[in-house]
């Protein structure tokens, strides 16, 4: 294994605990991998507001990769570039929501949420960024899966094995990725992406180093160079002292 220059990391099961925090193991051992000169930079499914603190709490300056990569951020609140769904398709899953009215749904404009407690009048007044069904009954979610999965122009993923995420055509992680890499003047190659969920996924296959959390979903474990522990175990930590500073 080579050198690595940026490490990108998911949020929830991945550099959060079962608290929405980062361990202090996991931060000490991030500004560790800083001090060594290696960009961290978070990675999430999460738009920009759910975010922020944990940008801004692991560095004032470093990338954001926000809403499954809609949006990549050069520093926090400075834009590098927005990849926005198109809000006619946005209308049509919002009708496949309302057919199913068991599963939670949610959207991220740019300018915060929306949900099912809280939807727009005017679908077209907003820039989209992602879309999302949540419930429990694996039935209800197949369905709506089968429904959407062919539909042109989406990019469907998940971030647990309860919800489907849906993006515009084209926007992953794994592009995001390969972005950052080009903004800050390294290959991918040079590139760790640590995750546990099928959004996730793309961007272990195409980094330099893919790692699975060890809570992560089956197929994401498959697809990594190498398993880390779980989120509740600091496994973020464990792949910065094993495989970036191999202290």
């Amino acid at each position: 294994m080579g050198t690595y220059r940026l490490l990108a990391l998911d949020l929830d099961g991945t550099l959060l605990n079962d608290r929405s925090e980062i361990s202090e193991g996991n931060l000490e051992w991030i500004h560790k991998a800083q001090e060594a000169g290696i960009t961290v930079c978070v990675s999430t499914g999460r738009g920009f507001q759910g975010a922020l603190p944990f940008a801004e709490q692991i560095s004032p300056d470093a990338p954001m990769i926000t809403a499954n990569g809609g949006e990549i951020w050069r520093k926090p609140h400075e834009l590098h570039r927005r990849t926005t769904l198109d809000g006619g398709m946005v209308m049509k899953l919002h009708r496949v929501a309302e057919a199913h009215p068991d599963a939670w749904f949610w959207a991220y404009s740019t300018e915060g949420i929306y949900n099912k407690e809280r939807w727009t009048d005017d679908t077209y007044a907003h820039e989209w960024l992602k879309f999302g069904y949540y419930t429990e009954d694996l039935k209800d979610l197949q369905a709506i899966l089968d429904e959407i999965s062919g539909w042109e122009g989406l990019e469907l993923s998940n971030s647990s094995p309860n919800n489907i995420e849906i993006n515009s055509v084209g926007v992953s992680k794994a592009e995001a990725i390969a972005e950052v890499c080009r903004m800050i003047g390294c290959d991918l190659t040079e590139a760790v992406a640590v995750g546990d969920s099928l959004n996730d996924l793309a961007a272990i296959r195409s980094a330099g180093l893919g790692v699975a959390m060890g809570n992560a979903q089956d197929a994401v474990k498959e697809a990594a160079d190498v398993v880390t522990a779980s989120n509740l175990e600091d496994g973020v930590a464990q792949v910065i002292r094993h495989y970036l500073l191999k202290a």
